[in-house]
């Protein structure tokens, strides 16, 4: 078995552990970045940069470039009832330098970040190298074990951070207590082919019993389908041809494509989770991002809030892990800091959940707006509200001095 050695080891190539690996390394700290697979190269489903991340970006001297890889902007949101548009939210007044929501394929988000963390001296990226469990020494965290490409291997470092995700197996191997809050509905991805004579806004659309999100991604859409929980086998034994005509009905705009679905295996599934752990961190280990609190996709806010907790630990541990003095009382002050935007976004998530969403997939009552959404649509300043939240989130996190570049 390998042993390697280093002040920081994040478990997780994801957008958490690629963005705090970068600020780490650029601020001076040793940093390993493990992740499972080869590339970045997978379906990330929702695929949208906040302007909080493009803020961010501007901060580090990187938006310039950064904006120079292939996205879409959009620059409201509207939701369909029927016939019927109704804005929700305009981000157009957002005090950024990028005021609007980008769509972007993550790998290629993650390779920008990856680029720029190699050219720096105290970056490491292991790719298909996969955290694996936990060894503890003098009560605290000490290593982690993974499984590389080399064979079996132990990282020792002064920090350990799980940042892998919602299934995340160093969440696991910790023992942590998670809190389950819950989610009425699953999701189906899949693309459908976009043509010049559609329109061009991204939407959600609205039927009797049925939701849909069709994003912009320039020559195609890329849609999720809401249905409720636990239903995909329901689906199943209808037939193919009958989740079609569904698809058809609710969204006349691409009836003529949906025999581009052709099997099942075109629909990937999102089982909806919402979860947070009630402590983050042990002494030698801190969850971020998706391990310490899995989002609904309610307002794509996921990779948001995961970006944010990187922020929020690198200003807090930089200056600690380069003294290679972290203490519990750091890691306690990260989840501290990170705790109310969590709290008050699954919040708010919930809400939406109960009082949109499980309405809407019941099929109870006419297709229109609730009352809420209506007030959007007559007093237009109002929008600016919805994209506050979701465009910057609770507590928006920036670029502190400990994270000035070091050599």
């Amino acid at each position: 078995m390998r042993e390697l050695a280093t002040t920081c080891c994040i478990a997780g190539g994801g957008p958490a552990g690629m963005m705090l690996g970068f600020l780490l390394a650029r601020a001076g700290v040793d940093v390993t970045v493990l992740e499972k697979h080869a590339d970045f190269l997978r379906d990330f489903r929702g695929d949208t940069i906040h302007p909080s991340t493009m803020q961010l970006m501007q901060e580090l001297g990187l938006l310039e470039d950064f904006l120079k890889l292939p996205h879409t902007e959009e620059r409201s949101i509207v939701a369909r009832f029927g016939d019927r548009d109704v804005p929700i939210a305009d981000f157009s007044h957002l005090p950024v330098a990028a005021p609007y929501i980008a769509f972007m394929p993550q790998w290629d988000f993650l390779d920008f970040l990856a680029d720029r963390g190699r050219a720096l001296p105290h970056f490491k990226l292991l790719m298909r190298a996969k955290a694996t469990g936990l060894i503890r020494s003098g009560g605290r965290v000490a290593a982690v074990t993974a499984e590389t490409a080399e064979g079996e291997a132990t990282i020792w470092a002064d920090l350990v951070v799980a940042a892998d995700g919602r299934h995340s197996d160093l969440r696991q191997a910790g023992g942590f207590t998670v809190r389950e809050i819950g989610a009425p509905m699953d999701v189906l991805w899949f693309r459908l082919s976009r043509r010049e004579s559609d329109a061009g806004q991204t939407f959600g659309q609205v039927g009797r019993g049925r939701f849909a999100v069709m994003l912009n991604r320039g020559d195609y859409w890329q849609c999720a389908y809401v249905i409720p929980k636990g239903t995909l086998e329901k689906l199943h034994a209808a037939g193919l041809g009958a989740f079609r005509a569904g698809l058809a009905e609710l969204l006349p705009i691409v009836a003529d494509r949906a025999e581009e679905i052709a099997g099942w295996d075109d629909l990937k599934l999102l089982s909806v989770a919402v979860d947070r752990l009630e402590r983050w961190w042990q002494p030698g280990l801190i969850c971020i991002g998706d391990a310490a609190h899995a989002m609904s996709p309610i307002g794509g806010v996921g990779v948001n809030l995961a970006i944010q907790d990187a922020v929020a630990a690198a200003n807090r541990l930089a200056g600690p892990l380069r003294d290679r003095s972290v203490r519990s009382e750091d890691l306690a002050a990260v989840q501290e800091r990170r705790n109310f935007p969590t709290k008050a976004t699954q919040a708010l998530q919930v809400a939406i959940q109960n009082r949109v969403i499980t309405p809407i997939l019941a099929g109870s009552g006419p297709v229109k707006p609730p009352l809420l959404l209506e007030l959007l649509r007559w007093f237009p300043v109002l929008r600016r509200i919805p994209a506050r939240l979701v465009g910057m989130g609770f507590r928006p996190e920036h670029i502190g001095p400990e994270l000035a570049p070091r050599g």
